[in-house]
């Protein structure tokens, strides 16, 4: 099993906004380079990764070599696009990159990804391949996209410098249909160069950048048991919880609705009242109206019978003020009244008929005709109503004498 630390270069210049690799050179570079990294993560757990660029403001190292496949990746997100390549100045600050590596028994390893017209001299790429040579330096090139711009021939020679035993590699990648990771799965970069062990890295890698593996979760419950039976208990709790929550949605969702129904009824009970409020309305009006007209005949059925004391009289004018039918019923029962009262002159005659109060005051119990007593209230009686008497005739004759 190999232990390396590799660091891995890319091509980030304008020339990556090309179209010509779907969905474009920067995309289809960044992919290949995922899997890579996941291809080297996976063959060794004290395998590590660093990530740079080339291009840009300058060269700039992402990530120096380390073993967190998540931060790997996580730095190649925003990345800009910009400038021209540099591939000397990339490499050799990739050399220096891996000669502070932490374990000094991991090969070093660089893998390059040129996209864009390369600007050195032959010869200067070549000197850079006898050095990498000379430090046990091995170097993966990958040539996509300028094959016209005699990339080609310079990358061969710093192949030829740098190349050890068959430890470094030169893949040429023309445009087409298939996806530049996927070209790459069938090279020697991830075939390997003989010591066992890159075959297993290519399905692993495949697994880790695009979940295409044929084991549940991307992972070989044979190779980590533990971290198999994580995933897939992870996998059924996250089920269940999804399953409560659209539990729990849908009782909450036939709440409401038998809420609205609720709502619904207790509306239409409300109409059914306010529609049967004019009916009681009309009701309550019939019930004034006849107890209005029952207090006005009582009141007439009152008046009909003359009664003087002056606190009644109050009182009844005081009913007819507020209600003018009443104050004319009251009148035309007063002068009714008055028509069939008895006059003055009347009263005296009767008791000037000394044979008729003779018999009345006989016929009463325990009363004596006779008595002093009765015979005084009789006489003073007859004096009073001489003088009435008298009144009422001069008042008739001044009548008469007024109509004349």
């Amino acid at each position: 099993m190999v232990l390396e630390a590799t660091l891995i270069c890319i091509d980030n210049s304008e020339w990556m906004r090309n179209g010509d690799y779907a969905p474009s050179r920067f995309q289809a570079q960044t992919e290949a380079a995922n899997l890579i990294c996941g291809a080297k993560t996976q063959l060794n757990p004290e395998n590590t990764v660093g990530v740079m660029t080339m291009a840009g403001k300058g060269v700039r190292v992402l990530v120096t070599p380390t073993s967190d496949l998540g931060k790997i990746l996580a730095c190649m997100h925003g990345l800009e696009i910009g400038g021209e390549l540099n591939l000397a100045a990339g490499i050799q600050v990739a050399q220096l990159a891996l000669k502070h590596r932490q374990n000094k028994k991991q090969q070093q390893r660089i893998i390059v990804f040129v996209g864009s017209p390369i600007k050195h001299e032959k010869k200067v790429l070549e000197m850079i391949g006898r050095k990498l040579k000379k430090n046990s330096v091995a170097l993966d090139i990958v040539n996509f996209g300028e094959d016209d711009e005699g990339n080609t021939e310079k990358l061969e020679a710093l192949l030829a410098a740098v190349n050890n035993n068959d430890s470094s590699h030169l893949v040429h990648v023309p445009p087409g249909p298939n996806a530049l990771s996927d070209v790459l799965l069938s090279t020697p970069i991830f075939t390997g160069d003989g010591e066992g062990g890159s075959g297993f890295a290519a399905a692993a890698a495949a697994a880790a950048a695009s979940g295409a593996s044929g084991y549940e979760f991307g992972v070989d419950p044979n190779l980590d048991p533990e971290l198999a039976l994580a995933l897939r208990v992870s996998m059924e709790e996250e089920r269940a919880r999804q399953e409560a929550a659209a539990k729990r949605a849908a009782e909450e969702a036939a709440k409401k609705e038998k809420q609205g129904e609720q709502q619904s009824s207790s509306q239409d009970v409300t109409m059914t009242d306010q529609d049967s409020v004019p009916a009681s309305e009309a009701d309550d009006k019939k019930k004034t109206t006849k107890h209005d007209e029952g207090l006005l005949q009582e009141a007439i059925a009152m008046s009909s019978t003359p009664s003087y004391p002056s606190g009644r009289d109050t009182n009844m004018s005081e009913v007819a003020e507020d209600d003018p039918e009443l104050a004319l019923a009251l009148q035309l029962s007063m002068q009714d009244g008055t028509k069939d009262a008895p006059s003055h002159s009347d009263m005296s005659q009767l008791l000037a008929d000394q044979a008729f109060v003779s018999s009345i005051l006989a016929s009463l119990p325990g009363v004596d005709p006779e008595d002093p007593s009765v015979k005084d209230v009789l006489t003073s009686m007859q004096n009073q109503s001489e003088p009435q008497e008298k009144k009422d005739e001069d008042k008739v004759s001044k009548e008469e004498e007024e109509k004349k």
